[in-house]
């Protein structure tokens, strides 16, 4: 039987709603319903694992979930201290399971975007529409699918180069410092399959989501988490064996 959680108390700014007070854009209204302590509770009880839950002010990736030495390591927006329960009931699925669509967070987010954008960021020109593929269509694919959209990068297409050098070059990259990925232009051709260049983008969005690991003083950029979760991709074998035999051949 499924569990049933009463409505959420979470509150939609906005003018000619009765009873409710208005305040600053981007600031939080905090209810007594959630904080660290019981949202650690119940994402453990739900997953069935310990768990340490981590609030952070990060607008890049404003949820992040990771194992380490058997225990779940959540890194959550300090915003959703003010959603309602249903919202934090989806969140507490995709800890367990780590996929889902999330439209409850999305809404959330959507609904609270004034906080997430307090933080300054430089200007980055995104080139998405290439000549074969749009970026922006399948980034939003990837991070609905794999992500419930709680990655918030930018996503652009990268200079061109000759492609004789382009061995020489990375497919995609992932910056933190403008939280921008790039993806090189050698992948917008018509032979390039679309789950191909999806795994890609997939590559770069788990960098966006799980950053650099620190272990004993050395940093990690392709953890044992990440390379954990990239295999989650559902064509990761067959995206591996195209870019083996196919991608610099012909096309």
């Amino acid at each position: 039987m499924p569990r049933r959680y009463r409505p959420g108390c979470h509150i939609k700014q906005g003018p000619g709603q009765a009873g409710q007070t208005a305040r600053p854009a981007g600031q939080l209204a905090l209810f007594p319903e959630h904080d660290r302590e019981s949202l650690e509770r119940l994402f453990a009880q739900v997953s069935g694992d310990p768990v340490s839950l981590v609030l952070t002010d990060n607008s890049t990736s404003v949820l992040s979930v990771r194992t380490r030495d058997a225990v779940v390591q959540v890194r959550m927006h300090r915003m959703f201290l003010t959603a309602g329960r249903e919202v934090i009931d989806e969140i507490a699925r995709f800890v367990r399971s780590r996929r889902g669509t999330m439209p409850l967070l999305r809404q959330f987010i959507r609904d609270n975007r004034a906080v997430l954008d307090q933080v300054p960021r430089r200007t980055i020109r995104a080139v998405v529409q290439g000549k074969h593929y749009n970026l922006r269509t399948l980034y939003d694919a990837v991070n609905e699918e794999y992500f419930g959209n709680s990655v918030r990068a930018i996503i652009t297409w990268g200079s061109h180069v000759p492609r004789r050098w382009a061995r020489k070059r990375t497919l995609g990259s992932y910056s933190s410092l403008t939280n921008t990925i790039r993806i090189s232009p050698v992948l917008d051709r018509r032979s390039v399959p679309r789950y191909f260049l999806e795994f890609v983008i997939y590559h770069e969005m788990l960098h966006a989501a799980l950053g650099i690991e620190e272990t004993e003083g050395r940093r990690s950029v392709h953890s044992r988490e990440f390379k954990k979760r990239e295999r989650l991709f559902r064509e990761y074998e067959r995206a591996l064996e195209w870019e083996k035999t196919r991608l610099w051949g012909g096309g």
